[in-house]
């Protein structure tokens, strides 16, 4: 019997997400990608989901495209005509950055061990990422003659600025877990047993708080960024209207005058 790719288990508000081909240090196949894809949409449509931890299952975060496979062509971004290939992207790892982009539920990457290529890209693809003394990023598309194709492109340059994306993508440097937080991959470093429950304390600390101000916050953050200011102003005027008449914004005012934990029911 054939293991999962995914595994996922649920802690409260939190769903934790396990990339889970530890033997190809969870290398990103057509399977696993799917298997993500849909982990990651289920887990956005299920409105008690307040934060999503993203890890990987043995000594690895996830060393991007399979070498293997690009070798062998057993992957459709590495065969047929240029054309052909450009589908399987397209069809293929491109539909993570598409669904990155538009998840309102908060992603935190816990990056164990190393993140390589498009391992790195996924990672910067969540929206907070810890990572451990002992992990590694490469944006290392180069090595193996390629450019970042899986979006990488778009989403490092917001994580690090573009002259840093640049040196990464042009040099193939490996970074260890200080320079990474140096370069503003990673907020916290902490020791690789402690590392999952940082990552879970910080996504208990999110889910901690009103579901729907969680999600439109994270969604006001990041149109904010592609905006100009007026835009985003209306936009923020236009979401603390909905939240101003939901009843878990009462019940938070209630809960701080009368200094107790409130209790929210999700509307």
């Amino acid at each position: 019997m054939a293991q999962a790719k995914i595994l996922t288990e649920r802690e409260g508000a939190v769903l934790r997400v396990t990339l889970n081909d530890p033997a190809t240090r969870n290398s990103l196949t057509p399977e696993l990608v799917a298997g993500l894809h849909r982990a990651l949409v289920a887990a956005d449509e299920d409105q008690t989901v307040s934060c999503v931890v993203l890890t990987g299952a043995g000594k690895g975060f996830c060393a991007g495209g399979n070498i293997k496979d690009m070798r062998d062509g057993n992957d459709p971004m590495f065969r047929g005509t240029p054309h052909e290939m450009q589908e399987g992207y397209r069809n293929g790892i491109q539909a993570l950055p598409r669904l990155f982009n538009r998840l309102d539920v908060p992603v935190i990457a816990a990056v164990n061990g190393s993140a390589i290529g498009a391992g790195c890209d996924l990672a910067c693809m969540c929206d907070i990422r810890v990572g451990a003394s002992d992990t590694k990023f490469a944006e290392s598309f180069m090595r193996v003659g390629l450019v970042s194709g899986d979006g990488g492109a778009w989403y490092l340059p917001r994580v690090v600025g573009l002259p840093r994306a640049l040196e990464m993508a042009l040099t193939c440097a490996t970074l260890d877990a200080q320079e990474a937080l140096a370069f503003g991959l990673v907020t916290h470093v902490v020791e690789p047993g402690a590392l999952l429950d940082k990552a879970m304390d910080l996504a208990h600390a999110i889910a901690a708080h009103p579901p729907r101000s969680i999600r439109l916050n994270k969604r006001l953050l990041k149109r904010s960024n592609e905006i100009d200011l007026e835009a985003a102003l209306e936009l923020a005027a236009s979401y603390q209207a909905i939240v101003q008449n939901t009843a878990d914004q009462k019940e938070a005012v209630s809960a701080l005058l009368e200094k107790r934990a409130p209790a929210y029911v999700g509307r």
